[in-house]
């Protein structure tokens, strides 16, 4: 991805080739590591962020704020939820049917001084003890917005736009370093009827292109669909994709292979029907623009390099890296 003709010692991507995605995939992690980008977590866990690119992703933040400022007549309202909420929230949004194969629920000991003297024979035997827990009521938000239309259920929400920064989970294990199973999106989100809808979607597909390429990075748009599970998933992909539903913003971190580092998207009724959201007398329609930070930051590190003390001056004024 880093097209300059002089070979950079903090270059991540120096390893790779145009024939061996997995071999990319796991250089690009190796190089991100020794330079402290990536942090491995004990055990095989996910792995944190160094200093360097959370301090992108702050600016990134701070950069999509802006941005919105620009786009938005009205500054939009922000919200934050934590990366947890009600179990029950999986069903309302229809993701146990939809993406079954991507959710996470929580499970806790809550047994007695026996269960637990159990638990602890088996986990000192080298047995499986995850039956000793029970499944809670919570579970891990898989898309930042969807606490938001829980929160709002019931209300009138015609033309109000939102900002969410959140955490999410989707149980998609990759060696991959650009495919995280926790990650941060962040999002704006509107209400309103089919027409509203569809210019916010255009505007921010426009604005996020702009965004991406003011930072050097090699963007292109293209209409997309969510991994719905199973047979009658491909029909609802399909469709989705037919209808132009959701559009991605891709960049080819690995040569031959782009990946969506930001996202926007048309609900149609689905979020307002099932929450009984309304604009005007109409259940409301919904569309977000999503950026994914640590995609983003990862593909700027593969752009300009690790070092970001190295990178345009321009890259560096509009994320604040002064």
């Amino acid at each position: 991805m880093n097209n300059s003709m002089e070979q950079r010692s903090d270059d991540p991507t120096a390893n790779f080739s145009e024939a061996d995605l997995d071999g990319n995939r796991r250089h690009f992690g190796e190089a991100l590591r020794r330079a402290g980008w990536l942090v491995p977590a004990p055990g095989g866990g996910p792995e944190g962020l160094g200093d360097a690119p959370e301090s992108v992703v702050e600016g990134l933040n701070r950069l999509v704020r802006r941005t919105a400022g620009d786009v938005e007549a009205e500054a939009p309202q922000r919200v934050r939820f934590p990366g947890i909420n009600a179990f029950e929230l999986l069903q309302r949004t229809d993701y146990v049917a939809s993406f079954p194969q991507l959710l996470g629920a929580i499970a806790t000991f809550d047994g007695e001084t026996g269960d637990h003297r159990r638990l602890l024979r088996r986990l000192e035997a080298g047995e499986d003890w995850a039956d000793e827990l029970t499944r809670r009521d919570y579970a891990m938000v898989s898309a930042a917005c969807h606490p938001l239309y829980r929160a709002l259920e019931g209300t009138d929400q015609d033309r109000r736009v939102y900002e969410l920064v959140g955490d999410c989970f989707r149980d998609e294990p990759s060696p991959d370093p650009m495919r995280r199973e926790s990650f941060r999106m962040h999002e704006i989100v509107t209400f309103g009827d089919e027409r509203h809808c569809l210019d916010f979607r255009g505007r921010w597909l426009e604005a996020a292109h702009q965004v991406l390429t003011g930072l050097g990075l090699q963007v292109e748009i293209a209409a997309a669909n969510d991994p719905f599970f199973g047979r009658a998933g491909k029909m609802l992909a399909s469709g989705q994709r037919a209808a132009e539903l959701k559009f991605e913003i891709l960049t080819e971190v690995y040569p031959g292979h782009q990946t969506a580092i930001a996202s926007a998207n048309y609900h149609q009724g689905h979020f307002g029907e099932a929450f009984t959201i309304t604009a005007g007398s109409d259940a409301a329609h919904t569309a977000c623009a999503g950026f994914g930070l640590e995609r983003i930051a990862l593909s700027l590190a593969a752009q300009h390099g690790t070092d970001t003390r190295r990178w345009p001056e321009h890259v560096r004024d509009s994320l604040g890296l002064g």
